[in-house]
């Protein structure tokens, strides 16, 4: 077992502008050779966490150490990392060689390996015969590849990304988050990757930091953040999410029934084996894709039906996402309830105004504490 410290340690690291709190109180770790990513709204505070590690911001608060050195107080250009932003910050007057040899100028390294190690950094990225030309040359993917060369030349002790993907378009996006986690995985060096895009966090991260507003949401695989949110939150901006609110009214069968505000009867897993009381307050998180629409369903144990309409599809190709809402007999207090379900399809999705049962398993249902004010 590796004794090693982590590659990147923060310790209640803290940044203030005047009174207002850009990141509140973390504590964050990166281990050696993981790909962590910070995930979040505009604003949550991603960038500046990214920043305070990169040494382009002092802390206002707290510790940052890389490899169990602190460099609270070290200078950008003493801390040995890869960088790249979202604009890629590339020299335009100076050939894809000396774009990519720009960070072994101030290293020491001598010619020959330093030719060396930018054939190597170009050949890695897929560029092996661009390196006399100049940016402007490039496609948008091609200049992101050269970016990522010149931060990997230096062979850094962290890859710090900062959206380097936004500016792409969607197919190539793709690819590219692809051929990151690839170099990644190849280097094995740590990365902390920034973006406020779900599908690169789950896609790419061995950890994802879900933040909102200064806070660390919560932390953890990208299955489980996705799977089992800790708030209301995580579960609206990971993926989408129906959350109900309602009440705790007992047990059945070994799952928690909570009769939500609209009077709708749901059956749900708990994780916490203690339980919860009868009357308690609780929010209902039932994922999109874990809502089953058919025309009918027999009754089933542990599962929950409630009758919908279609209002709006959105057809996806192979899916569709279905914008629901619930209905029932006259004076039904259930009726009345807006959900969404994505579900795969065959060839045609339910018509709008369709008349559906919904089904969702008790152990596709996550509890979450809920509103205070009962």
């Amino acid at each position: 077992m590796s004794t090693s410290p982590p590659a990147v340690d923060l310790d209640g690291v803290e940044k203030r502008f005047g009174e207002f709190v850009a990141v509140r109180p973390t504590d964050l770790t990166v281990p050696e050779g993981s790909f962590v990513t910070l995930l979040g709204p505009s604003g949550c505070g991603k960038t500046t966490t990214l920043r305070m590690i990169a040494g382009l911001l002092d802390p206002t608060a707290g510790d940052i150490r890389i490899k169990g050195r602190s460099v609270t107080a070290v200078p950008i250009h003493k801390r040995n990392l890869g960088l790249v932003f979202q604009n890629y910050a590339l020299f335009p007057h100076k050939s894809v060689f000396d774009n990519v040899a720009f960070g072994l100028k101030y290293r020491d390294v001598k010619r020959d390996e330093v030719t060396r190690r930018v054939r190597d950094a170009l050949t890695l990225v897929q560029l092996p015969h661009v390196e006399d030309r100049r940016p402007i040359q490039l496609s948008g993917g091609q200049q992101q590849r050269i970016a990522l060369a010149r931060a990997i030349v230096i062979q850094p002790d962290v890859l710090l990304l900062d959206e380097p993907l936004s500016a792409l378009d969607a197919n190539l996006r793709e690819e590219m988050r692809v051929e990151l986690k690839r170099i990644q995985r190849e280097l094995g060096i740590a990365t902390v990757f920034v973006t406020h895009d779900q599908s690169e966090a789950l896609a790419m991260s061995d950890s994802v930091v879900v933040m909102n507003q200064g806070w660390v949401e919560q932390m953890g695989p990208p299955e489980q953040v996705y799977n089992e949110p800790a708030s209301a939150f995580v579960a609206d901006f990971l993926g989408h999410s129906n959350i109900l609110a309602g009440r705790v009214a007992g047990e059945d069968g070994g799952f928690v029934k909570v009769i939500t505000d609209a009077g709708a009867t749901i059956l749900c897993h708990t994780r916490d084996r203690a339980g919860r009381p009868e009357g308690e307050r609780v929010r209902l998180v039932m994922r999109a894709e874990r809502l089953l629409l058919a025309e009918r369903h027999d009754p089933a144990p542990g599962h929950s039906i409630m009758d919908a309409r279609v209002r709006t599809v959105d057809y996806l190709g192979q899916s569709a996402r279905y914008f629901l809402t619930t209905t029932g007999d006259a004076g039904d207090p259930g009726a009345g309830v807006d959900l969404q379900a994505i579900n795969p399809i065959d060839r045609t999705p339910f018509p709008e105004g369709a008349a559906v049962q919904v089904r969702v398993r008790g152990e596709d249902c996550v509890l979450l504490d809920g509103d205070a004010d009962g």
